[in-house]
């Protein structure tokens, strides 16, 4: 089934805002990930916020962060509690926790899972949303070598909302992340982004 989709703004208010709830657990990049489709949001003239879940933030804790974007400025300075995309990095939470909770039942969720969207759902009995799966830590071992989801996931979540066109991600990788890190990093980050893209798979 196809992938592409033109969620993006108009899983928010009127006014053209996306507001974005990831949930992962501490070490799997959450809050950069939330940081990066900000800063990728800046890139494309857009207004912008991207912040933590304040709490416990060891490895392994279930940790929440927040990504708004929006065409206008930002007069919001609380936590996401409807958010229209849920982005859930380590699919265990969702025994854990109601990652949907506030979440219009139209809601997009990407979930890092080899399974299938219908799989997942039946699996752990997901009622609302429309839901989307990646296999981000495996595409992340096979790209950078570690298990990190945070890129694939971005790849995943530019495919389906359409927010920012997948060269402009591939761009703004080769001059963000070229001032850190060495090229062989670089161009396993990027790959991750353009695979995670390609294999997105939707109900």
């Amino acid at each position: 089934m196809s992938t592409k989709s033109t969620v993006g703004i108009q899983d928010g208010t009127e006014q053209g805002l996306t507001e974005i709830r990831w949930h992962a657990r501490g070490g799997q990049g959450a809050v950069t990930a939330a940081k990066m489709v900000a800063e990728l949001a800046l890139g494309q003239g857009k207004h912008f916020q991207a912040f933590p879940e304040y709490g416990p933030e060891r490895s392994g804790a279930p940790i929440v962060a927040f990504t708004r974007v929006s065409d206008e400025p930002i007069q919001i300075y609380c936590g996401v509690e409807n958010p229209g995309i849920v982005v859930v990095l380590d699919p265990s939470l969702l025994n854990a926790i109601d990652v949907t909770k506030g979440a219009p039942a139209d809601a997009v969720v990407l979930v890092n899972s080899e399974m299938s969207p219908a799989e997942l759902r039946k699996h752990y009995g997901l009622k609302n949303g429309r839901l989307y799966t990646i296999d981000a830590t495996r595409i992340a071992l096979e790209t950078i070598r570690r298990p990190i989801p945070n890129t694939p996931m971005v790849g995943a979540l530019t495919r389906i909302t359409g927010l920012f066109p997948i060269d402009k991600v591939v761009e703004f990788l080769r001059a963000d992340f070229g001032k850190k890190f060495p090229p062989k990093v670089v161009e396993g980050n990027i790959s991750a982004i353009t695979r995670a893209y390609e294999e997105v798979k939707g109900e």
